[in-house]
C-alpha cells in the first residue's frame, strides 16, 4: 500500500472548522458575508462582457465579486489539497464515467454543459447555491435552506438512479 504524504482530515475535525469558517465569514465585525458560490458566475460574466450597467448585475457587485475570490480560493485550495495528498489527477472521463457510459469525450462533454446549466439556473431560481443554502442556511438552521437541502438530496438520489441506472 502507498504511503501518502497528507492524510485528509476527520469529518468531525472538517466539519469544526467549517463551523468555525461559517461563523468568521458570517462575523458582521470581519467578513460580514455568507458561505456562497453561485453570484459569482453572473457577475464575472457581466464584468466579462461589460454588461455591468443593468439592475441585477449592480445589485450583486458586492457579493459577486467577493465570491469570485472566494470560489478562486476554494479551487486553489482544492487543487493544493489534492497535490498534498498525491492524488491529483486531470481527466476528461472518470472512471465511472467509462464504466457506465463509455469512452465518448463528447458525450461527457455535452453532459458536463447540460449539469452546469441546470446547476445554475437551479441555483438562481433557489435564490442562492447549494453551499450557500447547505452550508451558510443550514448552520443557521433556516426553514428555506433546509428545505432547498431535502431537495437536493432527493434530486441527487433520483437523477443518480435514472443516470446511471443502478
Amino acid at each position: 500500500m502507498e504511503r501518502r504524504p497528507w492524510r485528509p482530515l476527520h469529518w468531525a475535525v472538517a466539519g469544526i472548522l467549517l463551523g468555525v469558517l461559517n461563523a468568521v465569514m458570517m462575523n458582521v465585525s470581519v467578513f460580514n458575508r455568507p458561505i456562497g458560490a453561485s453570484t459569482s458566475l453572473p457577475w464575472l460574466a457581466g464584468r466579462l462582457l461589460g454588461w455591468m450597467d443593468t439592475a441585477y448585475l449592480k445589485m450583486i457587485a458586492v457579493p459577486g465579486r467577493w465570491e469570485t475570490w472566494f470560489l478562486a480560493g476554494a479551487v486553489l485550495g482544492s487543487f493544493v489539497s489534492s497535490l498534498l495528498a498525491g492524488d491529483f489527477r486531470l481527466r476528461l472521463l472518470p472512471a465511472r464515467w467509462k464504466q457506465t457510459k463509455g469512452d465518448g469525450r463528447g458525450k461527457r462533454v455535452l453532459w458536463v454543459v447540460v449539469g452546469s446549466f441546470l446547476l445554475i439556473l437551479g441555483a438562481r431560481l433557489a435564490g442562492g447555491c447549494t453551499s450557500g443554502h447547505m452550508l451558510s442556511g443550514g448552520m443557521q438552521l433556516a426553514v428555506s435552506s433546509l428545505v432547498f437541502a431535502a431537495f437536493a438530496t432527493a434530486s441527487l438520489l433520483i437523477t443518480g438512479r435514472l443516470f446511471y441506472r443502478r
